[in-house]
């Protein structure tokens, strides 16, 4: 069972994502109920069968007062799509500085992109104009709901309706 489940708080905001076993336990011992199954899929006992969860609320409200994604390497990776935002590879990535850091460009979600080390070294300590070079999509702050989305590795449609209404 490789699958990830939504986990909804209460008021059906998206909350965070764990694993199917995680998700069963909490329905089983009624701390959640079940908002979609898995199309079909069942979860199987010795003598029974349990249709597979892929989007769970839970019974109380949890406060989770902080709902952003941190600005690490990996995230911003993830949110490039593990692609080069100059040259379109997916090898030997780094990140790279719009505004170089050598000119005071912060090290923040808008001046922080995925680029292979050739560009990187072909970009230098110029801005992408001066070297003549276009980006494949301007860097953004992701939303939390976008990085619920991506971090199940696989598409939940099951799961739009409650990201796509709260991102």
């Amino acid at each position: 069972m490789d699958s990830r489940v939504l986990v909804l708080n209460q008021d059906f905001s998206p909350l965070m994502v764990c694993s199917v076993e995680r998700a069963f336990i909490l329905v089983y011992l009624n701390k959640s109920e079940m908002v979609r199954s898995a199309n079909g899929h069942k979860i199987h006992s010795i003598t029974r069968s349990f249709p597979m969860p892929s989007v769970i609320r839970l019974n109380r409200y949890v406060n989770a007062p902080y709902k952003g994604v941190n600005l690490t390497r990996q995230n911003i990776f993830k949110r490039d799509n593990f692609v080069c935002q100059y040259c379109g590879t997916k090898r030997d990535l780094t990140l790279d500085h719009v505004i170089p850091s050598s000119r005071g460009g912060p090290h923040s979600w808008l001046n922080l992109v995925t680029a292979c080390k050739r560009c990187n070294a072909r970009k230098g300590d110029y801005t992408a104009e001066e070297a003549g070079m276009t980006m494949l999509s301007r860097p953004f702050k992701p939303s939390y709901t976008l990085f619920l989305r991506d971090i199940s590795g696989m598409k939940q449609e099951e799961w739009d309706e409650f990201l796509l209404s709260n991102g």
